[in-house]
Order: structure tokens, then sequence, then C-alpha cells
């Protein structure tokens, strides 16, 4: 038998080390010129520069999945009033962070001319409908979210001009895109709300299996992620339905095929994308459920049990460190909201390296205050 500490031990693993990942990414942006080259355009990406987009792809589905399980556990140790009332004042907390403090790693503009709608907002959103949503049965709520994984890429063909008016808020939920709500203050939703509301619903319906004894829930976590992986590679082989891209055979050979079938669309998440992302996830959080925690898993738990600090915190200093490399090499006239450092992939790889280790002592201290005490607010950060 398990307790419920190995059960989030696992949780915190997994999500621990999705967030490493995503410190590669924007070690990418800030230190590699990522805002100036396409990693995922097979013309002229490299294999290193796909992979090391690619491998990055599992952050987001990850981080929002496991916020519905979160989710589901803390409904079912503290009611389903405090549940719900606890998603819809969190949820609108991120909402207020991404638009004030997260600017600071993203946008540091005081004039808000340009702002980026990015998964912190996502999130949020997703956190209030999933307040709603969390009143239903749980299999409603499983069937909600799988709708919305499975359908939504029926609406792909759905332009904001089809809605006239309300255009701005199909850009919001599905599309992305930018938008100007004020004369020269531009919004950029980047990280469309509606299939995120889908990820985190089948991320809630699926804590009801942490409940379950280690014996049942880890080899139905397993088969669940296998089944997942495969219907990636069967709905992906079959190049019909699930993503807006076709894969394709590429002239630069059969590696560049490979990343043809693997380069899925992540803005809106697409159905092969959730698949191809969540499936090896789950099989991922199977194997970590239960294992003896070594020292890579408890490093790896530190971060996960102090998700927003750790993304604030990596997200600032590489956007900063970033702008001062710029600086440093090319002057004023390169630091703009894009900025330029002229480093290459293996700057961001060892910029990655330093900024997470570096911020291990930070992560731990905050973690054992959490651990400590039980003051309200300690669980909005």
């Amino acid at each position: 038998m398990s307790t419920p500490r190995d059960r989030n031990l696992a949780i915190d693993a997994l999500r621990g080390a999705v967030m490493v990942l995503m410190a590669l990414d924007h070690a990418r942006d800030f230190y590699a010129d990522g805002f100036r080259t396409e990693p995922t355009n097979l013309a002229t990406t490299t294999a290193a520069l796909f992979a090391t987009r690619w491998i990055t792809h599992f952050c987001a589905p990850v981080f929002v999945f496991l916020a519905g399980t979160a989710a589901f556990l803390y409904r079912d140790k503290n009611g389903p009033a405090a549940g719900s009332r606890f998603l819809l004042t969190r949820g609108l907390w991120l909402v207020f962070l991404e638009l004030t403090a997260m600017r600071l790693g993203w946008t540091p503009d005081p004039f808000y001319r340009f702002t980026l709608l990015q998964v912190i907002w996502a999130i949020g959103w997703s956190m209030v409908a999933l307040s709603a949503l969390s009143r239903l049965p749980l299999g409603a709520v499983a069937g909600v979210g799988a709708a919305i994984v499975a359908g939504h890429n029926l609406l792909d063909s759905v332009t904001p001009a089809d809605l006239g008016r309300l255009g701005w808020l199909w850009k919001i939920a599905h599309e992305g895109g930018a938008l100007e709500p004020l004369r020269d203050h531009r919004l950029y939703a980047a990280y469309p709300v509606l299939p995120w509301i889908g990820v985190i619903a089948l991320g809630y319906a699926f804590g009801a299996w942490m409940r379950l004894p280690l014996e049942l829930r880890r080899p139905r976590t397993l088969r669940l992620g296998l089944a997942l992986t495969a219907a990636f590679v069967l709905l992906r082989a079959l190049n019909r339905y699930g993503d807006p891209v076709p894969w394709s055979s590429q002239p630069r050979g059969a590696l560049f095929t490979a990343m043809s079938f693997l380069n899925c669309d992540k803005y809106p998440p697409s159905l092969l994308y959730a698949l191809m992302t969540l499936g090896p996830a789950l099989c991922a959080l199977a194997g970590l459920d239960g294992a003896k925690p070594g020292r890579a898993m408890r490093a790896l738990t530190v971060y996960g049990s102090v998700p927003l600090l750790y993304y604030f915190a990596h997200l600032v200093l590489m956007r900063w460190t970033g702008l001062a490399i710029s600086f440093a090499r090319f002057g004023s006239e390169v630091i703009s909201s894009r900025g330029r450092t002229g480093l290459g992939l293996g700057a961001a790889y060892l910029g990655w390296i330093i900024v997470v280790v570096g911020l291990y002592p930070l992560c731990r201290w905050f973690a054992g205050v959490k651990a400590r005490r039980r003051d309200w607010w300690l669980s909005y950060l």
C-alpha cells in the first residue's frame, strides 16, 4: 500500500521534470535568439534545434493536466465547495499575475504597449472553468474534457472574421493572435484557452485514479499512457484528423521525415499534440509512482512543489540576463521586447543548467516553508 505522500511525490516529481525542461525552452528563447528562429521549420532547422524544442513540448500539457489532478485531490481532501472556490480564486490570481508580475519576464514594458498572454493566463482561465465543471459528476467532467481535446480541431476552419464583433473572443478561445483593446496597447493570445480547459478537465477526472491503491492505479496509469501513445501513432500515421498540418516525406531525408511526423501543433494544442505528450507522461508517472525516491527524484520534487515561485524566478532571471548579454554584445539598439544575444544553442544549454541549479537552494527553502506552515496564502504561491 502507498500513502498520499507517495502519490504526491510522484506528481511533484513529474511536475518538476517538465518544469526543468520548460527552462530549457526559455533558455533557447533568451540565450540562443529563440525568438528570431523557428525550430520547427523543417526547411531551415537542424536536428539538434528541433529536438531541443520538441522535448519541451511536454511541459505545458503535463503541467496543466497535473494541475487538474491536484485540484481533484484538493477537493477530495477539503470538500466540493472548498475545491470549487479555491479553483476560482487561484485561477483569477494567476490571470492577475500574468498581466502584472509575469510581464517582467516576457515584455518588461511599464506602459503595457504589448502584453503576451502565455501559459499562466491559460492555466488561470482553465481553473476558473474547472471551478464550474467540478460541480458536475466526475463522468461529466471527463466527458467534457475528452470532447474538447478530441473535438476542437473540428473548429479549425472557424475564423475570427466569421464571428464579427465577437471575433476577439475566438482569438482568446481557440485561434490565438493579436488584439488591440486600446489604441497603442496590444495583446497577443499565445495560448488559446479552450483546448487547455479540456486538458485540465481530463487531469481532474484522472485524479480519481490517484486515490486508488498503488497496485491498482500504477498498472492502470501505465496502460492508459501506452494507449494514448499508440493512439497518437495510429492517428498520425493515418494523416486524416487531429492536427492542422499533416506530416509528409521530407527531401532532407528520413530523419526530417520523422521530425515531420512528430511536428504537431501547440498553438492551440491539437489532439495529436495532446496524445503525443500526455501518453508518455502518464507512462513516466506510472514509473515514478511508488518508486523509492533517489537524489534526482527528490530534487525534481523540490522544483515541482513550488511551481509558481520557480516559474517566476527562472523566467525573470533568464530574461534579464539575456538582455544584459544583448547590451554587452550589441549595445542599446537591441534592447527591445525581444533583443538578441548572438549566442548559439550550446550557450542556451549552459545557461539552462546554471539557472536551474542556481535556483535549487531558493526552491528548497520555500518548499520547506510550505511543508512546515499551513498559512492559507501559501497555497496561492
